[in-house]
C-alpha cells in the first residue's frame, strides 16, 4: 500500500477509496469504478483493510475468471469527452502548432493541472 496520498487503494488495476465509519470505529471502502459499487471490504487498521481489498478483487477476478464472463476495469483509460465545436478547433490548432496530437495535447494539459492540485 505505498501510494504518495494515502486516499486511495490499488491492486492489479483495480482502485478502493478509504473511508471512516465512526459509528463502527472501522475502515471501510468501494472499489471506484465498479458499475453500481458492488465490491466493498473493510477492515480496523489501514493494513486489514488494504488485505480485505485484495481478497475481494481476487475474489471477484476468479468468480468471473469462473463464469467466463469478462471483468469491469475500474478506469479504462478511455475516456469521451463532449466539448463546445470552438474549444475542440482551438485545441487543434494549439496541438498542431506544437507539433502533437490533440490526444497528447489533452492529456498534457490535465497533467499539468492535476499536479497544481494532487
Amino acid at each position: 500500500m505505498e501510494d504518495k496520498y494515502m486516499d486511495k487503494l490499488e491492486y492489479k488495476g483495480y482502485y478502493g477509496s478509504i473511508e471512516y465509519s465512526k459509528e463502527d470505529n472501522c475502515l471501510f471502502g468501494k472499489v471506484i469504478g465498479i458499475p453500481k459499487n458492488l465490491i466493498s471490504y473493510e477492515g480496523e487498521t489501514a493494513a486489514e483493510l488494504y488485505e480485505d481489498f485484495k481478497e475481494v478483487i481476487d475474489y471477484y477476478l476468479n468468480s468471473c475468471d469462473s463464469k467466463g464472463i469478462k471483468p469491469h476495469k475500474s478506469y479504462s483509460g478511455t475516456l469521451n469527452l463532449r466539448m463546445p465545436p470552438e474549444i475542440h478547433c482551438r485545441i487543434a490548432m494549439i496541438a498542431e502548432k506544437k507539433g502533437t496530437s490533440i490526444n497528447s495535447f489533452i492529456i498534457n494539459s490535465i497533467e499539468n493541472q492535476l499536479q497544481e492540485v494532487w
